[in-house]
């Protein structure tokens, strides 16, 4: 295939250099951007008097017809051409002849390529929110349905204080809605047309930037034609953004991880998303989580390779910036592999209440709730809990708990104790009576279910 530029050159591109040059295998996925795009473009030449309405209409029935072949499998993209835009270009002009040509007034590849990426981003960010807001319900369903499991909560990985699961796994939802908006926010300052830069300085033709804008559904136009062509911050954000939703769900990876072992035997994953090993018959391996938290590491380094792509490039267009589109794709294909499995894993996974309950009632995890009934007593905190430690460290030494150590001897510690003391303690009153907002009662799971649910409600409308 000829190239666009060839007119200034004396000699064929190298074999080797044209391959190392072309971005065809990867940008291809952007076809329907830069059909659409175009189409738009090519109206807005003929409504602007640049092209002839005769010419806009042939090449939009062109370009038209190349979509429907393409996605029905009748046309093949040629990897011998240099990128996407001129494939479809050179596609179009093999079809309709002269007109076709006249399809790239007014425009570059330097802001034909910023349009098409933009367009394919806010598409797959699309799928992305879908995908969270899936991944939110499946917590939201499976808190839901435990949330009187009672779990001992964690700090530094020590058994700390009562929770329910449903107040655990909760946690997670909340993270993946701050992921949610800020996907959001990030696609809305994105969707600014870059179209109509050209190159970097602008056109002379008189054009109208913002009729292409509005059609292909920006919300503006960028006021800057060099900051048009050179601008990849959206890249930048929505790899941080993707960053972070990976880093969530390598988090809640590794609880289940951790989870689902013979150590703790809180959760177990269905087998649909397990495997075993090839020498040890007994075992039930979480690879699909294990899985997710290694990808993370893949999206970091997605992020770090954007960052330093751009660090160092003088204004405008550089040839580096063709660097962008596998770090952003790729990042883009693992967030979304990730969500897609993480949600039916957590759907179907089985929750161990009694489990988690034994494990809640052996680590002194009412150990606090113990020294606010002294409290409640008249005892000063900092009194109480240094007699709590000291009870603690005696059940220790003679293979006691709270629950099981007689009142004689509680009493002997300090006369304040008496027989009310075990409903006090219990794993039951621990959570019911943490009232305060956002806690672990019940009162407080329930609000922040409703929340969720309300917010799905209102987002399921839109996705």
């Amino acid at each position: 295939m000829d190239k666009m530029w060839a007119g200034r050159f004396s000699k064929a591109l190298d074999k080797e250099a044209d391959d190392f040059n072309s971005s065809i295998h990867f940008d291809s996925r952007m076809y329907k951007q830069d059909i659409t795009g175009s189409i738009v473009h090519a109206k807005m030449l003929s409504r602007q008097g640049i092209i002839s309405g005769s010419e806009s209409e042939e090449i939009i029935d062109g370009l038209s017809a190349i979509l429907e072949d393409i996605e029905s499998g009748k046309l093949r993209f040629d990897m011998d051409a240099e990128e996407i835009h001129m494939f479809i270009e050179s596609e179009l002009t093999k079809r309709i002849g002269d007109a076709g040509k006249k399809l790239h007034t007014a425009r570059s590849r330097n802001d034909q390529v910023a349009l098409d990426i933009r367009m394919y981003l806010r598409a797959e960010c699309d799928e992305i929110c879908t995908l969270l807001l899936n991944l939110i319900e499946a917590i939201k369903d499976k808190a839901y349905e435990n949330k009187d499991a009672i779990m001992s909560g964690y700090t530094h990985l020590q058994r700390a204080q009562p929770i329910t699961f449903a107040h655990h796994i909760l946690t997670y939802a909340f993270m993946l809605l701050r992921d949610f908006g800020r996907i959001k926010d990030a696609v809305g300052r994105m969707n600014i047309s870059p179209i109509g830069s050209c190159a970097l300085a602008g056109t002379t033709y008189n054009t109208d930037r913002y009729f292409e804008a509005e059609n292909l559904g920006f919300d503006g136009i960028t006021l800057n034609s060099i900051d048009g062509v050179s601008d990849r911050d959206f890249c930048v954000e929505l790899l941080a953004d993707f960053s972070t939703i990976m880093m969530h769900l390598s988090r809640f990876s590794e609880e289940i991880i951790l989870w689902s072992s013979w150590e703790f035997k809180f959760v177990e994953l269905d087998d649909s998303y397990t495997t075993g090993s090839s020498i040890m018959p007994q075992k039930k391996n979480s690879d699909m989580a294990e899985l997710v938290r290694g990808k993370t590491g893949r999206v970091y380094g997605d992020l770090f390779a954007m960052l330093t792509i751009l660090k160092g490039l003088p204004l405008a267009y550089n040839k580096d910036m063709q660097e962008d589109k596998e770090a952003i794709f790729d990042a883009v294909d693992t967030v979304k592999k990730c969500l897609s499995i993480f949600a039916p894993m957590i759907s179907t996974m089985r929750v161990l209440k009694e489990n988690m309950y034994k494990a809640a009632g052996e680590g002194f995890i009412n150990a606090t709730d113990l020294a606010d009934y002294l409290v409640k007593k008249g005892m000063p905190f900092r009194t109480a809990y240094k007699h709590v430690g000291e009870i603690v460290g005696y059940c220790i030494k003679n293979g006691y708990v709270l629950d099981s150590l007689p009142i004689e001897k509680y009493k002997e510690f300090d006369a304040l104790f008496d027989n009310d003391l075990f409903n006090e303690i219990s794993l039951e009153t621990c959570v019911s009576k943490r009232i305060s907002a956002g806690g672990t009662g019940p009162s407080s799971v329930q609000k922040q279910i409703d929340y969720i649910t309300e917010f799905l409600t209102n987002e399921k409308g839109i996705y």
